[in-house]
């Protein structure tokens, strides 16, 4: 059952002083065209004012049995007929016809005056288009979003596109072009509707809504657009065949109303719009009497199809409706994908038509103007924006039951139309009723009426509904959130309705919308119910500070803070609001308050509470007080007794402060941290900032607060970059601001800890950049790093080559760790080499860190020619164990290819470096004499060298041969 609130929708009402009685009305862009009984005089009245002034009157052509008007074009279309002939012909330029006697001119359609006519001034008359068909039309509709006109014939449904032609330079012409046929096979339309390329069509029992879509040439339409059925097959496939004479009920929606069974079919006519295109199914409904219940096929009858579209800002639709309507209940369906059934309106009495908008739906009956609320700006406001039905945004679900806001009485109601905020009436008093003719029918003196209504401003209705709500404020009833319900969509509806050069009406909705918003997050703040959530977008929605949200929930509770007193709604806004840190700085009265309720609403949370940036005003004193208490009752000990050290820090009580910092080892402390991060800092990306708990760790616990922190980045609870602003804000006052040694500490700490290879690169490049900064301004910190070069060295690590390099390896001043780290990293196998190449550029390649880190360098990038020369030049005493590490499997070759040569070359020039060389030539030729056969050796030795220094090495190589070659033939010849 419908719920009636008794709201007043209407305005006013005021007569249209009409002298004939009218037979046929239409409406739109203020207005008001009465066809007379007669059916061959149209009149245009102005709807604004009272006393609706005429405009223009002029005759037609014919009996006019149907009439539009479109706001769009500013054109009126019929169907007329004459000597029992049907026509439709299109009525521009009739607002000309407000002077007497003003020419007219009738012509086809595409065919206009002769070219000498159109020279001089454009002359000012009313232009009749005739539109020929190949059959009778029926019932027509406009677009109200491009002025195009569809007309239902008894087998088909014709498409005319509006187009302005130009026929000179200061003429331009208003006409129509064919633009598509479509062939309905065994249907004849009796109601036809269409919106942004959406047809709609009906019959007595049956509604069909397809979309012709505009597709790009050469490609096929796709499955969904092919029309359907083979003759003789089942009407659909999800029937059975089970009935005899009459068809089921049935809707089919999206894809699946395809195989519907009625078959539709798409001809071109030439133009190039129409060429290309294809249509797509939507949505199918049928109906069947329910002989059962007494209903008669009269009673099933479907009126009032239309199709209604809301775009904001004139923007493109963001849905399209489809509304019809049986004689006791009407439908209400969202074409936006996916295609859904929004409202059943179940009516109270028969109705004869329908007429809906933005904001309403309106039914007339016998006796009665019917108001009921609509759920289209919750449907355009979700396709319209992705935030809503998030914690940021919320609004109305779509499928809320319906209201009547009024149900107005008159006598006689015969037909409705609509147009921005005036309805419009024909009532007629038939010959049963004339014997008790109300004072409302005398009026004109004639048994019938033509009314027009003015509806009430939307502030203003919107006013008298939060009104009405507070009837059932005290009971939190479904009725008082239903209406506020209804309150928020009406403003929203407004809002999204509104176009550009309205600013003031903009502002004032605007401020009841946000009125509205916080009328609701009242609502849902009490309520225990599951929703109780909506209560924190709804507060978002608002504009109101939290603090102006925690006294409006206190005000409503008074003096108690029992748990009771507050709904499950406030707490759930009250804990996202602290936890999302995007409010404002509590007082201190405020924050006391947020203290109070959450120690007797929801204890667990005082821990996450009191560390909120937004309760620093808190008095410390009574936050220690509820942790206490909190503690008392058996509360996980490390979290709490980390925030009550943090109070107590606050308080400079630094006894108490070490007394709760030394109940828990550190290892669970970092545990703690952990699970509240803002314990050390607060704000999130570029607004991080240490807290005094964290600057206060920098001078006494740095080990722990570099462990918390890598701890709190591998549990994704800070980001690397977060991380970084939190020890660069710490040691803002560092000489070293871009790398302190804090940080470098932490990405020390964090590189031996992480697993993540894209955080691993970040943190090699960075480490070694600092390194080699270090190393190269030579200035010394004095300050004792927390990681070593063995903590640095991977498993991987070749640490014996860093052994052997020590010879070369003297840093300056104090750096020698420094080095000794970046030689680490760059033994790694996962530094990439290549990156920190321009980094080198500031090392010089002559002393020894330069040289052992270009030695490294060049190894990894596997060039081992370039690396013997620079450990011959400068550093000699390496060359043996860096071969001997380095010279093995296919890179054996450099041993007798590149070294030998270079040694005997370089041992023969006297130098400091002599012995050094000729130690190392020693080692080389034991290692060639072992590798080569004694013909090979041979033709190794230089002409010039000293016999008695290779010849040694000759025979140890010959004897050698000869062991391995000639064993088994000496065994032979011996036996």
């Amino acid at each position: 059952m419908v719920h009636v609130y008794n709201c007043h929708p209407f305005a006013s009402q005021h007569i249209v002083p009409t002298d004939q009685e009218p037979g046929l009305v239409c409406c739109g862009g203020d207005a008001l065209f009465v066809v007379s009984a007669a059916g061959c005089k149209v009149e245009a009245y102005r709807m604004q004012g009272e006393d609706c002034p005429l405009i223009c009157r002029f005759s037609t052509m014919g009996t006019v049995h149907r009439i539009l008007y479109s706001q769009i074009g500013d054109y009126l279309v019929t169907i007329e007929e004459k000597n029992g002939s049907t026509y439709l012909r299109a009525y521009t330029n009739w607002r000309y016809q407000a002077s007497e006697r003003t020419r007219v001119g009738v012509r086809l359609l595409g065919h206009f005056l002769r070219v000498p006519s159109l020279c001089g001034a454009p002359k000012e008359q009313m232009e009749i288009i005739e539109m020929p068909l190949s059959e009778p039309p029926q019932c027509m509709a406009c677009c109200a979003l491009t002025g195009d006109l569809l007309v239902g014939c008894t087998r088909s449904l014709v498409v005319f596109g509006l187009k302005r032609q130009e026929l000179g330079e200061r003429l331009v012409v208003l006409d129509f072009e064919m633009l598509v046929v479509l062939h309905i096979h065994n249907w004849s339309p009796s109601d036809v509707a269409l919106c942004a390329g959406y047809v709609a069509l009906q019959t007595e029992l049956e509604v069909l809504v397809v979309k012709l879509e505009r597709m790009e040439k050469r490609h096929p339409p796709p499955e969904d657009c092919t029309p359907i059925p083979s003759p003789g097959a089942p009407q659909s496939p999800h029937e059975s065949d089970d009935f005899f004479m009459f068809p089921k009920h049935l809707e089919l929606l999206g894809a699946e109303s395809k195989d519907c069974g009625v078959s539709v079919t798409l001809e071109g006519t030439g133009a190039e719009l129409g060429s290309s295109m294809a249509l797509t199914y939507v949505l199918y409904r049928r109906f069947a009497p329910d002989f059962f219940r007494g209903c008669s096929v009269e009673e099933t009858c479907l009126h009032s199809l239309q199709l209604h579209s809301m775009f904001p800002g004139g923007r493109e639709p963001v849905c399209v409706f489809c509304f019809f309507s049986l004689p006791g209940a009407g439908y209400m369906y969202s074409l936006h994908n996916p295609v859904q059934l929004l409202s059943t309106y179940q009516y109270p009495e028969k109705t004869h038509e329908a007429a809906l908008c933005d904001q309403f739906l309106y039914v007339i009956t016998r006796n009665a103007l019917q108001c009921f609320s609509v759920r289209c700006s919750a449907v355009a406001a979700r396709a319209g924006d992705p935030y809503i039905d998030t914690t940021m945004k919320a609004c109305p679900p779509a499928t809320m039951e319906v209201c009547a806001l009024r149900i107005q009485l008159f006598i006689g109601l015969r037909s409705l139309c609509h147009d921005g905020n005036h309805i419009v009436l024909i009532t007629a008093v038939d010959s049963e009723s004339k014997t008790s003719r109300s004072k409302q029918v005398c009026e004109s003196g004639y048994g019938w009426n033509l009314y027009v209504i003015t509806t009430v401003p939307t502030l203003q209705l919107y006013t008298e509904m939060v009104e009405y709500s507070r009837r059932y404020e005290q009971t939190l009833s479904h009725n008082s959130l239903h209406l506020l319900s209804e309150a928020h969509l009406l403003v929203r509806s407004s809002l999204l309705s509104l176009r550009g050069g309205e600013e003031g009406d903009r502002a004032q909705l605007q401020n009841a919308f946000r009125e509205s918003c916080a009328q609701l997050g009242d609502c849902f703040s009490r309520l225990d119910r599951r929703d109780c959530h909506l209560a924190l977008p709804y507060y978002k929605m608002s504009g109101l500070s939290v603090t102006e949200v925690i006294q409006r929930n206190v005000a409503r509770s008074g003096d108690s803070t029992s748990v009771t007193d507050y709904g499950k709604g406030f707490l759930f806004f009250l804990k996202h609001s602290l936890y999302e840190e995007t409010m404002e700085d509590l007082s201190e009265v405020s924050a006391n308050t947020v203290l109070d309720i959450f120690s007797q609403a929801e204890p667990a949370q005082l821990p996450h509470v009191v560390t909120s940036p937004f309760m620093v005003k808190a008095d410390p004193a009574c936050v220690l007080e509820h942790l206490e208490q909190l503690e008392v009752s058996g509360a996980p000990a490390v979290t709490l007794t980390l925030c009550k050290s943090a109070q107590a820090l606050r308080l400079g009580n630094m006894q108490q402060y070490c007394q709760q910092m030394e109940q828990h080892s550190e290892m669970l402390q970092v545990f703690g941290f952990i699970e509240e991060p803002k314990l050390l800092f607060q704000g999130r990306g570029s607004s991080v900032t240490p807290t005094l708990f964290a600057q206060h760790l920098q001078h006494t616990q740095v080990g722990l607060l570099v462990a918390a922190m890598v701890a709190l980045h591998e549990n994704s609870k800070v980001k690397l970059e977060e991380a970084d602003l939190f020890f660069q804000e710490l040691c803002k006052d560092c000489v070293d601001r871009q790398s302190p040694y804090l940080l470098v500490d932490f990405w020390e700490a964090l590189l031996v800890a992480s697993s993540q290879d894209s955080i691993i690169q970040e943190l090699l490049f960075r480490l070694a950049s600092v390194y080699i900064n270090r190393i190269t301004r030579r200035d010394c910190t004095g300050i004792t790093a927390l990681k070593t070069a063995e903590d640095l060295v991977s498993s991987e690590c070749p640490s014996h080559i860093l052994t052997h390099l020590s010879h070369c390896s003297v840093a300056p001043d104090n750096h020698q760790e420094d080095l000794h780290k970046l030689q680490s990293l760059l033994c790694g196998p996962t530094l990439d080499i290549s990156s920190v190449l321009p980094l080198l550029e500031q090392l010089p390649d002559t002393d020894g860190a330069g040289v052992s880190v270009y030695v490294l360098c060049a190894t990894r990038l596997g060039q081992l020619e370039s690396s013997l020369e620079r450990l011959l030049e400068h550093c000699p005493e390496a060359v043996i164990p860096y071969a001997h590490h380095q010279l093995h499997s296919h890179m054996l070759t450099l041993w007798w290819q590149k070294l030998f040569p270079e040694l005997c070359k370089r041992a023969r020039v006297p130098s400091e470096k002599g012995s050094v060389l000729l130690t190392a030539l020693k080692e080389t030729v034991k290692v060639v004499a072992m590798e080569l056969s004694p013909l090979e050796f041979l033709e190794l030795l230089p002409d010039d060298g000293s016999a008695h220094f290779f010849l040694p090495h000759l025979l140890e190589c010959s004897l050698r041969h000869s062991q391995s070659h000639g064993q088994p033939h000496s065994q032979s010849h011996g036996s």
